[in-house]
């Protein structure tokens, strides 16, 4: 029998700092996501940031907490509603980090005598700190306590076309609401450093301005590659004129490089340099989050217009949208069919 698990990132049971460094503490040491060896990444986390931050961050939760919880997991929860409903097996819905586990959510699916699973990392585009890490967990869970399950993953979407077409369209609808002089795609940042250790040919990634448009097969895991190119086709499906849309990455901690430009160094430039109509789309998430309506809505929106903007517009990531859902649904169908 076939199932589905959806996997999304996760977030803290709420916005109590208790609950935010429990949830800090299992995301930042995952060796995926700060890929330091154990001894420092321990030291780090353990020893500095959630001494610091689980403050600082309870009071941003608190800013976007919805009456049902944290949006994150309501959208989530709404989608696998909504595809449960259209699709022919059954749907789970668990998340990296947090409740419901990535555990919990197999279990349920083996518990309704599903030994096929698609497993659908709700990440457009491949990264270590995201695709890889629930890939890596998924195997991990499978050898201790389900043995007789077999995964199929859902590669990075990026490119593909119904994909395209859905964040085209989630785009253009709150573009045509309003006047704009550039709409700015931010994705969240990684260090330069997992470009390079996710490149399988140990020679192609140099984050040199042309290697991404260098056709090579590191590009298959290459989360820079893929966002740029998330912008180009959204930006030839929306036939906007060069100039008039860019690339930014958002969400940097720590004092290593990270994919630039940074967004809230572009953000603040662009209001500097006179343009005073911008609007925002964060495609590298699925559903809304704190990095999305906090940093994004809130401290994006506060930037542009300290330094002389008028108008910014944040646009909402495709969440529950209806098309989302049809795509995501056709998509499981056509493998729930196969053979």
């Amino acid at each position: 029998m076939k199932g589905v698990l959806l996997v999304n990132l996760g977030s803290p049971a709420s916005t109590d700092p208790k609950d935010v460094k429990s949830y800090l503490g299992e995301f930042l040491m995952d060796e995926r996501v700060i890929d330091l060896p154990y001894l420092l990444r321990t030291i780090l986390v353990k020893g500095i940031i959630l001494n610091t931050r689980p403050k600082q961050s309870a009071k941003a939760y608190s800013k976007i907490w919805w009456d049902e919880g944290s949006p994150l997991i309501v959208l989530s929860e709404k989608l696998q509603d909504k595809v449960n409903q259209e699709t022919s097996v059954p749907i789970s819905l668990a998340m990296r980090y947090g409740e419901p586990s990535m555990k919990n959510g197999l279990q349920e699916l083996y518990d309704q005598g599903v030994t096929e699973v698609l497993l659908v990392p709700l990440y457009p585009q491949f990264a270590m700190a995201t695709t890889e890490t629930i890939i890596v967990l998924a195997e991990q869970l499978r050898d201790e306590f389900f043995p007789k399950i077999d995964f199929t993953v859902v590669p990075p979407f990026y490119n593909h076309p119904d994909y395209v077409t859905v964040l085209s369209r989630s785009i253009i609808e709150e573009l045509e609401k309003i006047d704009y002089d550039h709409l700015l795609f931010s994705y969240h940042g990684v260090p330069e450093r997992h470009i390079r250790k996710s490149d399988i040919t140990n020679s192609h990634c140099k984050i040199d301005g042309s290697c991404c448009q260098t056709p090579s097969k590191a590009h298959q895991f290459c989360y820079r590659h893929q966002c740029y190119e998330t912008t180009r086709l959204v930006g030839e499906k929306l036939k906007l004129k060069e100039g008039t849309f860019s690339t930014s990455f958002q969400s940097r901690l720590g004092f290593d490089p990270w994919l630039k430009p940074y967004t809230d160094r572009t953000v603040e430039k662009m209001a500097q340099e006179g343009i005073e109509k911008i609007a925002v789309v964060t495609p590298a998430f699925v559903s809304d989050c704190l990095e999305t309506l906090e940093e994004i809505a809130m401290e994006a929106d506060e930037i542009f217009k300290e330094n002389g903007g008028t108008e910014f517009t944040f646009i909402p990531c495709i969440n529950d949208r209806e098309d989302w859902v049809k795509t995501l649904s056709r998509w499981i169908d056509e493998w729930a069919l196969s053979k």
